[in-house]
């Protein structure tokens, strides 16, 4: 048993990293402690481990290609990592986005398009508050970053468009329309 010196619990010592320069060969923090302060120093300045694992991949590069090889050949990515990155990266569940990929009638929330059968349409959300908007596909998510998501820069595109080619305002109409009503609609109800 050991006392932490940070948390100041007795722990056994399997609770403790072991150190061959301490007298009982184990750290004076618990692995808890440890693994919080590291977190804590990640987060107030994570560039010194990012470039510690940038060289680490650099001289190890063939390790690193192994592990990916083996990483892709397991299948793991797969469904699983869909699930991980929609719940880490947006908060929502494989069904929630199910739901809202039926609730915008199966395709993307601006034209409409359907999802390819190998590609999923994107999670289009709110940059500054990450607020989820809707789903929309490759090219609407890509359009609605490069106007950095501003309604009068649209608006103003929409504008051109609708002075210099008649044939385009039935369609610029049609996408007025449309995000108007998703401006009215709100993002919280997409959810």
């Amino acid at each position: 048993m050991k006392t932490c010196k940070i948390c100041k619990e007795i722990k056994p010592l399997e609770a403790f990293y072991k150190m061959s320069q301490m007298r009982d060969g184990h750290r004076n923090d618990c692995k808890a402690c440890n693994l919080a302060a590291k977190a804590a120093r990640y987060r107030a300045d994570p560039e010194p481990t990012k470039a510690r694992v940038r060289k680490w991949q650099a001289e190890n590069r063939e390790k690193v290609l192994d592990w990916r090889r083996d990483y892709a050949a397991s299948g793991r990515k797969g469904e699983n990592g869909r699930r991980y990155h929609l719940k880490k990266k947006y908060g929502l569940t494989v069904e929630q986005y199910d739901e809202m990929l039926l609730a915008q009638g199966g395709g993307c929330a601006i034209c409409g398009r359907p999802p390819r059968p190998d590609i999923a349409l994107y999670v289009d959300h709110d940059h500054a508050t990450g607020q989820v908007r809707g789903l929309s596909c490759f090219r609407c998510n890509n359009a609605l970053g490069d106007f950095n998501d501003d309604p009068a820069l649209l608006a103003s595109a929409a504008a051109y468009l609708d002075g210099h080619d008649p044939e385009v305002q039935e369609l610029t109409s049609m996408v007025k329309a449309r995000a108007r009503s998703l401006v009215s609609v709100g993002p919280s109800t997409l959810i």
